[in-house]
């Protein structure tokens, strides 16, 4: 088998991996200025993508140019998930170098669709294609390849713990050679239930006090998440930005969610925002919690209201993933202050962080790897993926970490 590394190696970003010259699996964006898009020129004979985030599937409607277009295959909430992020992109960049495809190639995503559920076989370049429960994000999945020689597994992003949208991955299936996600190699996370009881306690004494709480919060997966858990305790919120269509759009896709009953619950207890008439002002002034996008202060609704309660020490924002060196949210944990409309200003709101990452930490990815002792392993998608692959050495597995560009036959 014929593997090479397009996008996605020794970074967090572009993942792209080719197999055997026909079968590319993701084709991502990573997000900057400029964006960087995968190396190469690629025309592969099907697409298959592991889950709906824009370092995976941002790039893919590009593939759809000429006359010769590859199916794209996935589990419906991915097609759905990609559809939503392509339109943002043409909404914010169409036009431009930073967006490399035009709402006909969008629509041609659609045509080119093929739909999967978890643990269904399908053929796709001819390869034996499986999709497996990645507990990252609802349709996300660990990607089975077989050529008839290697069986491949792409782990994609995945997480080994239950969060309250999604439970954590329990599939092991038997592989030859291991694709192994890196992102928080380095980190353990906190308890889960430890770090919602801060977050809420946290919510509840600056709502007592008389502050306003802004979430940010990205759109796919940790909205929802955020949602479910101020419903859980009686919390209630305001919901903005991208995130309000796809907490509608999970609603039809029940059984990829852990609970979509308390989904349900969670958006009928969040207020939507519309935006209209000064709106956002308003609420903002008004002792309130709001979850809304981007989820690190580089764009999105949230560009309105940290604003308007960035000079008092009783409001707070809450942050709930990783912020990227370079972004405003970066530079509000790290310094207090932040980038608002074209200028760097103080932020007098207290700015706090909170773990509710959607990947695997390093105990998840060890265990994880443990199942696959006897298969090389590539690591990939993270910041110290040559570190992290030299530790799985000491650790008796054989392991390395290709470089943008590189290629390996297994």
């Amino acid at each position: 088998m014929k593997l090479q590394f397009l996008g996605g190696a020794e970074e967090v970003g572009r993942s792209a991996i080719l197999v055997n010259d026909s079968l590319l699996l993701d084709y991502g964006i990573l997000t900057g200025n400029p964006p960087q898009f995968p190396v190469g020129s690629v025309d592969p004979d099907a697409v298959v993508v592991s889950h709906g985030h824009l370092d995976h599937v941002g790039t893919v409607p590009s593939l759809l140019s000429g006359d010769d277009w590859p199916a794209v295959h996935w589990t419906p909430p991915t097609d759905e998930l990609a559809r939503t992020l392509a339109r943002d992109t043409l909404k914010l960049h169409g036009g431009s170098y930073n967006c490399p495809f035009t709402e006909t190639h969008v629509r041609r995503m659609t045509q080119q669709s093929a739909h999967h559920d978890y643990g269904e076989a399908f053929e796709a370049a001819g390869h034996e294609v499986t999709f497996y429960n990645a507990g990252h994000i609802p349709g996300s999945a660990h990607v089975l390849v077989d050529d008839g020689e290697t069986r491949l597994l792409y782990t994609a992003d995945f997480h080994t713990d239950d969060q309250r949208l999604v439970s954590g991955t329990t599939d092991r299936p038997d592989a030859d050679v291991v694709i192994c996600e890196s992102t928080y190699s380095d980190v353990e996370h906190d308890d889960r239930a430890t770090v919602e009881e801060r977050f809420v306690e946290s919510v509840r004494t600056t709502v007592w006090e008389g502050g306003t709480v802004v979430v940010p919060a990205f759109a796919i997966g940790r909205t929802q998440e955020v949602l479910m858990v101020l419903d859980a305790h009686d919390i209630d919120c305001y919901v903005d930005g991208m995130g309000v269509r796809v907490l509608k759009m999970l609603g039809n896709h029940p059984d990829y969610v852990r609970d979509a009953a308390a989904l349900k619950r969670a958006k009928s207890n969040a207020r939507v925002v519309s935006g209209r008439d000064g709106q956002r002002k308003r609420i903002a002034r008004g002792n309130s919690v709001i979850v809304t996008t981007s989820g690190m202060l580089s764009g999105g609704p949230a560009m309105t209201y940290i604003p308007e309660i960035r000079g008092d020490p009783t409001n707070k924002i809450c942050l709930t993933g990783y912020q990227v060196e370079g972004t405003p949210g970066r530079e509000l944990v790290e310094r207090g202050r932040c980038e608002l409309n074209g200028g760097v200003v103080p932020v007098a709101a207290r700015a706090e962080m909170y773990d509710f990452s959607a990947h695997a930490d390093r105990h998840g990815l060890l265990s994880f790897l443990d199942d696959y002792r006897d298969a090389p392993v590539f690591v990939n998608h993270g910041d110290r993926c040559a570190a992290f692959a030299e530790e799985l050495r000491a650790d008796g597995h054989e392991a390395a970490a290709p470089e943008i560009g590189a290629t390996v036959e297994v």
